[in-house]
């Protein structure tokens, strides 16, 4: 019978076994301790100035500073009226700019604008794109004029009334739509059907008089009148209207309030 290892070789099996499984831990942790290679260490290097070059330039360099504001767009408003509400920091970088205060203080103090568009106009520029809001109708107040837009929102006083835009005129204190609907609603509706009138007839309106919720008037130039009704089916009723004035030129009154029945009658 084969006698078996002895105690001294089973430890020297041990010993070869244990060096074998540790080995490879070991070079694994020399692997990992081991220094970049200098190529990496140079582009890590190079992107840290880059990053910090970029910004210092933005924020500690005089190249990109505020030195200019323009503006564009305005009609009524003047460029130093809105330059002057804008208060555009002037020698600021021109990255920390806040163009979202801007723009809200526009709006805040100078209500004609309907919008404005605060851009940077690199290396140095601020610049100032209006929209102004255009009056469709004028409310007359005592010796002076309030402008009304196309949404209904009265925006500004002026002393002289612009041309070609009507006055309007609300006739409707003692209607039950007053108190029913309030001046509001009436004045949207008398601004919906300014926006629904035929091009041609938009440019002869004179007066828009609103007595009721359903009965709105239109004086026109040469002392005619259309009797347009309620502020629904504006685009039906416009059609008709065309049509009617090309049927019966010599006309001076119109009825489009029932748009399948309107008629024409005057001279």
């Amino acid at each position: 019978m084969a006698a078996g290892p002895t105690t001294a070789e089973k430890s020297g099996t041990s010993k070869s076994k244990g060096s074998s499984e540790r080995s490879p831990g070991a070079r694994d942790r020399n692997r990992r301790f081991r220094l970049p290679a200098p190529r990496v260490l140079l582009v890590a290097l190079g992107l840290v100035a880059l990053v910090v070059g970029g910004v210092w330039a933005l924020y500690g360099s005089t190249w990109f500073r505020v030195e200019r504001v323009k503006t564009s767009g305005t009609r009524v408003l003047t460029p130093a009226e809105v330059e002057a509400v804008a208060a555009v920091p002037m020698g600021a970088p021109l990255v920390s700019v806040d163009t979202d205060g801007i723009e809200a203080r526009l709006r805040q103090r100078l209500p004609r604008i309907g919008s404005i568009d605060v851009v940077r106009s690199w290396p140095h520029g601020i610049g100032l794109k209006v929209t102004e809001r255009q009056p469709v109708l004028l409310i007359e107040k005592g010796r002076k004029f309030i402008e009304v837009d196309s949404t209904a929102l009265r925006f500004a006083t002026v002393d002289t009334a612009p041309r070609g835009v009507p006055l309007l005129v609300l006739d409707s204190a003692a209607s039950p739509s007053l108190r029913r609907f309030g001046a509001d609603r009436l004045l949207g509706e008398a601004v919906r059907v300014r926006g629904e009138l035929p091009p041609e007839v938009a440019r002869d309106t004179r007066v828009v008089r609103v007595t009721s919720y359903d009965s709105v008037t239109l004086e026109l130039a040469g002392g005619r009148t259309v009797f347009w009704g309620s502020g629904e089916h504006g685009p039906v009723k416009a059609r008709v209207l065309t049509a009617l004035m090309k049927a019966s030129p010599e006309a001076g009154h119109f009825d489009v309030s029932a748009p399948t029945a309107p008629a024409s009658s005057g001279s």
